[in-house]
């Protein structure tokens, strides 16, 4: 967008708005997924009580690869969960490793969140050398977008059995019926909508607002690009 950003217009971003929505669809795929939930709710369509173990969060570390707004609100909505978070960004800074070091982070990690922009230097960022370094049943929970992950180095890991699979995103996005994602065990898929809430919608049009009436007094604007 910025290329065509006309000279004395303000581009600012809606940092904040969707932290909430966005961090809670990530603490409950991450539950969902570690306790079998879509098995049981395929069961419980079928009509049949199938009781098995489970996984479970307690005791995981938890690497946040784009820790940002939203990867501290999931690491707020994580407190009480007895898991240890590791936190990655673009560049290190007190408490948190740069995207460098993260080679050296991905075998200790039980669960990685991706909350990462595409980016030229993001796009295809977890393809086969990433994945094969995560532990055997590893989760990976895509809440960022879907090209940042290399689809068919996903299905050939996820297809093995050796790791699985929580998305909001997908390359490609719409995922098309019959796709390989849809049928994968191990895997579940939500349409985009981590951020797709009321409490997403409300703060928007609050932040909308306050930049207008801010931009009107000659105030400062938030987030400003």
């Amino acid at each position: 967008i910025r290329p065509h950003v006309p000279p004395g217009v303000f581009l600012c971003n809606a940092r904040g708005a969707h932290d909430a929505s966005t961090a809670e669809w990530v603490v409950a795929a991450m539950l969902g997924a570690l306790r079998g939930f879509p098995g049981f709710a395929r069961e419980q369509a079928a009509g049949r009580w199938s009781y098995q173990a489970t996984d479970q969060l307690a005791t995981k570390t938890v690497l946040i690869i784009g820790y940002g707004a939203i990867g501290a609100a999931v690491e707020r909505r994580l407190a009480g969960f007895e898991v240890t978070v590791t936190r990655v960004a673009r560049r290190a800074r007190p408490g948190v490793s740069a995207l460098a070091q993260l080679a050296a982070l991905l075998p200790q990690a039980d669960v990685v969140v991706l909350l990462v922009p595409f980016t030229p230097e993001t796009a295809g960022m977890v393809d086969s050398g990433f994945l094969a370094r995560l532990k055997d049943g590893a989760l990976l929970v895509n809440a960022a977008r879907g090209a940042v992950v290399d689809t068919e180095a996903l299905i050939t890991e996820v297809a093995s059995g050796r790791l699985r699979a929580a998305l909001d995103v997908t390359d490609p996005e719409p995922l098309p019926s019959g796709h390989a994602l849809w049928s994968l065990p191990g895997v579940f898929i939500t349409p985009h909508v981590a951020a797709s809430t009321p409490v997403s919608r409300q703060r928007v049009a609050g932040l909308v607002g306050e930049q207008a009436a801010a931009y009107a007094r000659a105030e400062p604007l938030r987030n400003v690009i």
